[in-house]
């Protein structure tokens, strides 16, 4: 047995360890948290970071989430509506949420149906730039029937009628604070990007970008007996062995975030008794990001940007390079360097559920340095007197960058003298995490921005459906300036056949229906090679020994119930 298996405890045991209600509402002191990505914005619709995400979701909260077992919940609405229930229309075509009452926003405003149907407004604004705006695909209206009521309706029959206000990502933001900020002003609404009201367990007492988040109790919260902490600490930067080291040997912290650390090392850690490491594998990926478009900055406002399919990358647009770049890397390496029992090897960006994980890519699984060699040498790339390839005058130089972080810049080295191997040179950069996943638009350095061959990093999506999820790699998703590089298709892929897939998949009943679609998407990301999958992450986190009530959560943020997390009395 592994030793850090050891010490990973699960989200059921982490389950047993949650105080019983009645507590008391903010008596347990200030919850210390660690994020080594820091946060650079509260508002989750302008930012594709899930370090942004998770730091807002203490203080927005969607219809409904995920809980940990992939499920939804509801949060602001009273019930998850259904066929059966009468919440969602026969004909598939509206979805009709009834809202709790009695909840108002943490300025002490009532929160109604017209914030839900102002939110639907500014997230679909064509100007706007919003990270959420494919959960709206295919809705025609959303109507604030009466105060507690809203109704989304759809252009089409919707099978998965959830994405509008499920998860983290798509919350419900306060129309008085937010109705000035529509469209092409949203990103200059600083006050409000920065300090959301809102109506979750906590409100927002200062903010320092890429470094430190202060919470408040929201004393306006609906629950009288929650939350149990008085304020939150979420501290921002540093790196994730520092983060661990913190709650695991010294105890200066409750809490650790994404602990993507070498295995060995956090159970030493862990032997120090003061925390525990907890696990839980959803539908995280650490991938290689392909730039299929050209990121010379030579091109200037044209650098790394679609140009509707006119400006292809000088020798990743071949697909004999791609394939061979993935052919050379041996993952079960990746996997035992850096993940041991928290990783395993994958070759699709779709890796769960197990329904929707494809098995026709898994010749990934077998490195073929001699295949990818035969390849390369067919379409024409010739080795030179220092043994890198090229063809034409373009040599196969590589600027791969990722962020700050030992175990990925351990998995680059390693990749990059397998790449080595098949004359493919590589430079490699990393870039703090903060500014990486950061959300600023004029930021040479963000992952959006892509000023780079091949870059790496993880994604995942909410609860158990991946629709909304494989939609951000249609063509309509390519970041570029004219939508502010919110867009989620990092790789520029754009194929009409892929597009036709994901409206498909949105109008199809049946899991295995949707299934079969979904296989299909994947496959082409990985067989075009836009994606290179590598690792099938779990979502390591550490806790305080002395903290309960985590429900750690690979289908939605991770603090998703921080409402419920309390300190445990020692005995």
């Amino acid at each position: 047995m592994s030793k850090l298996r050891m010490f990973i405890v699960t989200a059921a045991v982490l389950a047993a360890f949650a105080s019983p209600a009645g507590a008391g509402r903010g008596t347990d002191g200030e919850l210390k948290m660690l994020y080594w990505q820091a946060p650079s914005i509260l508002n989750p619709f302008l930012s594709g970071g899930t370090k942004d995400i998770h730091a807002a979701a203490l203080v927005l909260e969607p219809l409904a989430r995920y809980d940990e077992n992939g499920s939804m919940t509801p949060a602001l609405a009273s019930e998850i509506p259904t066929v059966d229930n009468g919440g969602v229309a026969a004909d598939l075509k509206s979805i009709t949420w009834k809202l709790k009452e009695g909840v108002v926003w943490s300025d002490g405003a009532p929160f109604t149906a017209a914030d839900v149907a102002f939110t639907a407004a500014y997230c679909m604004h064509p100007e706007g730039g919003c990270n959420a705006a494919n959960r709206f695909q295919d809705v025609t209206s959303v109507e604030a029937v009466d105060g507690h009521t809203v109704r989304i309706s759809f252009a089409v029959p919707m099978p998965f009628p959830y994405a509008p206000f499920v998860g983290s990502i798509c919350p419900v933001i306060q129309k008085r604070q937010f109705e000035n900020c529509m469209g092409a002003k949203a990103p200059e609404c600083t006050k409000q990007n920065f300090a959301p009201v809102g109506t979750g367990p906590f409100k927002v007492k200062e903010f320092r970008p890429n470094d430190v988040v202060r919470y408040d109790l929201n004393h306006r919260y609906r629950d009288s007996d929650r939350p149990a902490f008085s304020s939150v600490l979420l501290k921002g930067g540093g790196d994730a062995v520092s983060a661990a080291r913190a709650v695991l040997e010294t105890g200066e912290f409750d809490y650790g975030w994404n602990l993507q650390v070498e295995p060995e090392i956090l159970a030493a850690m862990a032997k120090a008794g003061k925390g525990a490491v907890v696990s839980a594998f959803g539908t995280l990926v650490e991938r290689l990001v392909v730039q299929l478009t050209d990121p010379d900055p030579a091109l200037g406002a044209r650098r790394s940007t679609y140009q509707g399919g006119r400006n292809p990358h000088p020798f990743l647009s071949d697909p004999a390079v791609r394939r061979a770049l993935s052919m050379a890397i041996d993952r079960e390496i990746l996997v035992d360097a850096g993940y041991g029992p928290a990783g395993r090897v994958t070759c699709n960006v779709l890796p769960a559920p197990p329904v929707y994980a494809s098995t026709a890519n898994d010749w990934c699984k077998t490195r073929d340095v001699a295949g990818a060699n035969r390849l390369l040498d067919e379409a024409g790339w010739v080795r030179g007197p220092d043994g890198v390839r090229a063809r034409d005058g373009v040599r196969l130089s590589i600027l791969y960058q990722t962020s700050t972080n030992s175990v990925r810049q351990g998995t680059q080295a390693l990749i990059k003298q397998m790449w080595r191997e098949i004359g493919v040179e590589a430079e490699l950069k990393n870039i703090s995490g903060s500014v990486f996943f950061g959300s600023d638009p004029s930021s040479p350095d963000t992952y959006q921005k892509f000023y780079a061959d091949i870059q790496m990093y993880t994604n995942n999506f909410d609860g158990t459906d991946p629709q909304a999820y494989m939609q951000g790699w249609i063509c309509e998703e390519i970041p570029g300036p004219e939508n502010q590089w919110i867009g989620r298709n990092i790789s520029r892929y754009c194929n009409p056949e892929y597009d036709e897939l994901a409206a498909l998949l949105a109008k199809t009943p049946g899991i295995r229906k949707r299934a079969a679609i979904a296989k299909r998407m994947n496959d082409m990301l990985v067989g075009y090679g836009a994606v290179i999958p590598l690792v099938h992450r779990g979502e390591i986190a550490a806790r305080a020994l002395s903290l309960g009530g985590v429900r750690h959560n690979a289908w939605d943020a991770t603090l998703w119930n921080i409402q419920e997390w309390r300190r445990r009395k020692q005995r």
